[in-house]
Protein backbone atom coordinates (compact mmCIF):
# COMPACT_ATOMS: atom_id res chain seq x y z
CA UNK A 1 0.00 0.00 0.00
CA UNK A 2 3.05 2.37 0.50
CA UNK A 3 4.30 1.88 -2.72
CA UNK A 4 1.21 2.88 -4.45
CA UNK A 5 0.77 5.63 -2.41
CA UNK A 6 4.58 7.03 -2.93
CA UNK A 7 4.02 5.59 -6.94
CA UNK A 8 1.51 8.10 -7.42
CA UNK A 9 2.43 10.59 -6.08
CA UNK A 10 5.60 10.37 -8.25
CA UNK A 11 3.68 10.21 -11.12
CA UNK A 12 1.32 13.05 -10.42
CA UNK A 13 4.74 15.01 -9.35
CA UNK A 14 6.34 14.13 -12.91
CA UNK A 15 2.70 15.35 -14.35
CA UNK A 16 2.40 18.41 -12.77
CA UNK A 17 6.14 19.32 -13.43
CA UNK A 18 5.76 18.19 -17.06
CA UNK A 19 2.14 19.91 -17.80
CA UNK A 20 3.36 23.56 -16.14
CA UNK A 21 7.27 23.08 -16.86
CA UNK A 22 7.13 25.31 -20.15
CA UNK A 23 5.46 28.31 -18.85
CA UNK A 24 8.46 28.72 -15.91
CA UNK A 25 11.27 29.04 -18.69
CA UNK A 26 9.39 31.12 -21.69
CA UNK A 27 9.16 34.42 -21.07
CA UNK A 28 5.81 36.01 -20.55
CA UNK A 29 4.32 38.68 -23.78
CA UNK A 30 2.53 40.89 -21.45
CA UNK A 31 5.51 42.54 -19.24
CA UNK A 32 8.00 42.79 -22.80
CA UNK A 33 7.12 46.98 -23.03
CA UNK A 34 6.40 47.68 -26.98
CA UNK A 35 4.65 50.78 -28.81
CA UNK A 36 1.13 49.87 -29.56
CA UNK A 37 0.76 52.06 -32.71
CA UNK A 38 2.69 52.55 -35.70
CA UNK A 39 5.77 54.04 -34.42
CA UNK A 40 8.37 54.37 -32.27
CA UNK A 41 8.57 55.95 -28.81
CA UNK A 42 11.77 57.58 -27.17
CA UNK A 43 12.24 58.18 -23.44
CA UNK A 44 15.87 58.68 -23.64
CA UNK A 45 15.84 62.21 -25.96
CA UNK A 46 16.22 64.05 -22.56
CA UNK A 47 13.39 66.65 -21.23
CA UNK A 48 11.35 66.43 -24.78
CA UNK A 49 9.48 62.66 -24.53
CA UNK A 50 8.76 61.48 -28.21
CA UNK A 51 5.37 59.67 -28.54
CA UNK A 52 4.25 57.50 -32.04
CA UNK A 53 7.58 58.45 -33.90
CA UNK A 54 7.02 57.85 -38.10
CA UNK A 55 7.46 59.30 -41.08
CA UNK A 56 4.47 59.32 -43.49
CA UNK A 57 6.21 59.20 -46.95
CA UNK A 58 5.58 59.50 -51.42
CA UNK A 59 5.74 56.59 -53.22
CA UNK A 60 9.25 56.59 -54.27
CA UNK A 61 10.32 57.77 -50.78
CA UNK A 62 12.11 60.86 -51.67
CA UNK A 63 10.34 63.11 -48.76
CA UNK A 64 7.87 62.49 -46.46
CA UNK A 65 6.08 63.93 -43.46
CA UNK A 66 7.51 63.34 -39.59
CA UNK A 67 4.47 63.06 -37.75
CA UNK A 68 4.98 62.57 -33.77
CA UNK A 69 3.87 64.29 -29.92
CA UNK A 70 6.14 65.79 -28.37
CA UNK A 71 6.09 66.21 -24.77
CA UNK A 72 7.45 68.38 -22.38
CA UNK A 73 6.71 68.08 -19.04
CA UNK A 74 9.13 70.42 -17.48
CA UNK A 75 9.22 74.63 -16.37
CA UNK A 76 10.87 75.38 -19.19
CA UNK A 77 10.94 75.06 -22.99
CA UNK A 78 12.85 72.78 -25.11
CA UNK A 79 14.13 72.30 -28.25
CA UNK A 80 14.16 69.05 -29.78
CA UNK A 81 17.03 67.88 -32.84
CA UNK A 82 16.09 65.64 -34.80
CA UNK A 83 18.86 63.67 -37.36
CA UNK A 84 17.01 61.51 -39.98
CA UNK A 85 19.78 58.56 -40.74
CA UNK A 86 23.95 59.30 -40.43
CA UNK A 87 24.56 62.73 -42.12
CA UNK A 88 20.91 62.94 -43.37
CA UNK A 89 18.35 66.07 -42.83
CA UNK A 90 18.40 67.60 -39.78
CA UNK A 91 15.44 69.54 -38.43
CA UNK A 92 14.54 71.31 -35.15
CA UNK A 93 11.09 71.83 -32.99
CA UNK A 94 10.67 74.37 -30.32
CA UNK A 95 8.29 72.80 -27.52
CA UNK A 96 6.95 75.41 -24.70
CA UNK A 97 7.12 74.47 -21.39
CA UNK A 98 4.28 71.88 -19.93
CA UNK A 99 2.88 71.67 -23.38
CA UNK A 100 2.58 68.86 -26.23
CA UNK A 101 3.25 69.46 -29.96
CA UNK A 102 1.13 67.25 -31.78
CA UNK A 103 2.42 66.88 -35.24
CA UNK A 104 0.45 65.99 -37.62
CA UNK A 105 -2.91 66.75 -36.10
CA UNK A 106 -5.30 69.82 -36.89
CA UNK A 107 -2.87 72.34 -34.58
CA UNK A 108 -0.01 71.35 -35.57
CA UNK A 109 1.63 70.61 -39.23
CA UNK A 110 3.61 67.78 -40.01
CA UNK A 111 7.57 68.61 -40.43
CA UNK A 112 8.27 67.59 -44.42
CA UNK A 113 11.90 65.94 -44.33
CA UNK A 114 13.04 66.29 -48.01
CA UNK A 115 16.26 64.29 -49.21
CA UNK A 116 14.65 61.38 -46.95
CA UNK A 117 15.81 58.33 -49.37
CA UNK A 118 13.82 55.70 -47.05
CA UNK A 119 10.86 53.84 -49.03
CA UNK A 120 7.69 52.80 -47.28
CA UNK A 121 8.30 49.87 -45.15
CA UNK A 122 11.77 50.59 -44.27
CA UNK A 123 13.06 51.96 -41.31
CA UNK A 124 15.29 55.14 -40.84
CA UNK A 125 17.75 55.44 -38.31
CA UNK A 126 16.75 58.60 -36.44
CA UNK A 127 18.67 60.66 -33.61
CA UNK A 128 16.41 62.35 -31.30
CA UNK A 129 18.24 65.01 -28.64
CA UNK A 130 16.92 67.76 -26.08
CA UNK A 131 18.31 69.24 -23.23
CA UNK A 132 21.63 68.55 -22.02
CA UNK A 133 21.26 65.19 -22.34
CA UNK A 134 23.33 62.56 -24.88
CA UNK A 135 20.45 61.75 -27.15
CA UNK A 136 18.94 58.86 -28.66
CA UNK A 137 19.13 56.65 -31.50
CA UNK A 138 16.11 54.60 -32.78
CA UNK A 139 14.69 52.97 -35.81
CA UNK A 140 11.48 55.25 -36.85
CA UNK A 141 9.28 53.38 -39.17
CA UNK A 142 8.11 54.65 -42.51
CA UNK A 143 4.97 54.51 -43.76
CA UNK A 144 2.73 55.10 -47.19
CA UNK A 145 -0.68 57.12 -47.38
CA UNK A 146 -2.41 53.59 -48.08
CA UNK A 147 -4.73 53.79 -44.99
CA UNK A 148 -7.16 56.20 -44.74
CA UNK A 149 -6.16 57.92 -41.58
CA UNK A 150 -2.49 58.27 -43.07
CA UNK A 151 -3.37 59.27 -46.27
CA UNK A 152 -4.23 63.27 -45.24
CA UNK A 153 -0.51 63.10 -43.79
CA UNK A 154 1.63 61.89 -46.61
CA UNK A 155 3.06 64.92 -48.64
Amino acid sequence: MNRRLIASLAIGGALVLTTTGCSMISPQATTIPYSAAEGTNVHEAGPIEVRNAQIVANEDGSEGNFVAALINQTEDSHTLNIEFGEGGPTLTVRVPANTTVSLGSEEDEPLLVEDLDALPGTDVTTFFQSGDSEGALVSVPVLDGTLNYLAPLAP
